[in-house]
């Protein structure tokens, strides 16, 4: 009965989630036409109606007002974002199609869009702190209890412990035959029974979340345990070990009646490889506009200090492990493109003098961003690395080649957290891809634009380029 009452109650939060939304829609625009002076009108009343409704929807397409626990606030800033911008798309379109942009002033428009924007994104940031601090103090929370007296279950145990902020109790643990590695338990967390022991109280209502915090390798056991589960209302999760922690981007495909886990995906396709490629031509065109007069120097700078040609084309492995040319201004008297590449070192006698200004400063990397619009490279991603590098590595490090699975960047996590330059060693190489897959895992738009902005700081001046 009161697990019953909690969803109730927490379906009546969302109601006033979604209430609030409209009026902060509708609030904005009012706000805007009346701080602007504009002269209020039906059509003004039609666009906001049309944006409250448009937004309904598109919100509950991309799941915004799902339970984000255990979220990130950037990672709902990127789904409110998303989803308004669709609507302020849709309004466009829809405006021009009735070619109704005269009855609109477009700075109130373009205001209208730009507060509410940031009102729908600020009221979240207040609501999640408020909900922080009042989880911190025993509110708003949910109990759990795990499966499997293992190190995975410890681990997460320990997990939500420092992270009160979740609103996630640990009860305890109860036993699974097989995996009974009590010796923490004394000290640390109560144990509560076993697995038939954890059914009875699922049953009856008691239970609220379930973590099964077992081997992959039990499978038969996961399967019973979860029949058994599938008569209660207890919501389960399966906590993934070592091997499913390695996934890249794993997501459920269904083929007629059967399910499929991809292992090793991407997580730019359809709408978001759109929505990157849309991102790349922007940032790339608006960045060569103001730059170049910046690469007509640089180019008349390189003519005219060493013989040899401006541009240096290497052949570079770029997405799904296909071979692309990508643009540098040259800064070495050589250019190295075959079976063995040397990486420049601190006291290269190959680098000319402009050149390790350019190298040292990021600005011999200006020609990519024709890469980027040619459609080759993005903005943000892995670093491209020579062929010979890449067909030595990828004996070496062990997941080196999964960093293909999306275009290779002009920058990316990797560079911004200082993993950039020389790697002689073959552990430089392996974190830099470990960074490299992180990017693939968490990617997302609000993601690209932070590692644009952070590599203004952090990207171009680094004591690791030569």
């Amino acid at each position: 009965m009161e697990q019953g009452w909690m969803r109730s109650r927490q379906s009546g939060i969302t109601a006033l989630y979604r209430l609030f939304d409209v009026f902060l829609i509708q609030g904005s625009l009012l706000a805007c036409i009346l701080y602007l002076d504009v002269i209020p009108s039906k059509d003004w009343v039609i666009a906001g109606l049309l944006a409250a409704i448009s937004f309904a929807f598109v919100a509950e397409s991309v799941e915004l007002y799902r339970s984000w626990r255990g979220e990130t606030y950037f990672r709902i800033l990127g789904t409110v974002t998303l989803a308004w911008a669709v609507v302020c798309i849709i309004l466009l379109i829809l405006g021009y199609a009735a070619a109704a942009e005269g009855a609109y002033d477009r700075v109130a428009i373009v205001c209208w869009f730009f507060v509410t924007l940031l009102g729908l994104a600020f009221w979240r940031f207040c609501l999640r702190q408020l909900l922080f601090i009042l989880r911190q103090k025993g509110h708003n929370t949910r109990s759990c209890v795990i499966l499997g007296c293992t190190d995975a279950g410890y681990k997460l145990a320990g997990d939500l412990r420092l992270n009160p902020q979740l609103g996630i109790k640990v009860e305890g643990f109860y036993e699974v035959s097989g995996f009974n590695d009590t010796s923490r338990i004394a000290n640390q967390f109560s144990l509560l029974g076993d697995v038939s022991d954890a059914i009875k109280r699922a049953r009856s209502g008691d239970l609220d979340l379930v973590f099964i915090a077992l081997p992959m390798r039990a499978e038969d056991i996961i399967s019973d345990i979860l029949d058994e589960f599938s008569d209660t209302t207890a919501t389960v999760h399966i906590l993934p070990n070592f091997f499913v922690a390695k996934m890249l981007h794993a997501r459920w495909h269904q083929v007629g009646s059967s399910s499929l886990l991809s292992v090793f995906d991407t997580p730019i396709q359809g709408f978001d490889s759109w929505l990157k490629r849309v991102e790349d031509l922007v940032i790339a065109s608006t960045i060569l506009i103001l730059i170049s007069p910046l690469m007509v120097l640089i180019a008349l700078a390189v003519k005219f200090t060493s013989a040899g040609p401006v541009i240096f084309k290497q052949r570079r492995y770029g997405l799904d492990g296909r071979t692309i040319y990508v643009w540098k201004f040259r800064t070495m008297k050589t250019m190295d493109d075959g079976d063995r590449v040397v990486q420049a070192t601190p006291d290269d006698k190959r680098i000319t003098p402009l050149g390790r200004f350019l190298r040292r400063t990021s600005l011999d990397e200006l020609p990519q961003f024709f890469n980027v619009l040619q459609g080759s490279m993005s903005i943000v991603g892995p670093r491209p690395h020579a062929v010979a590098h890449n067909e030595e590595y990828r004996r070496l490090v062990s997941g080196y080649m999964l960093r293909h699975k999306v275009k290779p960047g002009i920058t990316g996590l990797a560079q911004i957290n200082g993993f950039r330059g020389e790697t002689d060693t073959l552990d430089k190489m392996s974190r830099r891809v470990e960074q490299d897959l992180e990017y693939i895992r968490r990617w997302s738009i609000l993601l690209d634009l932070r590692i644009v902005f952070l590599t203004i700081f952090k990207g171009f001046f680094n004591k690791n380029a030569y």
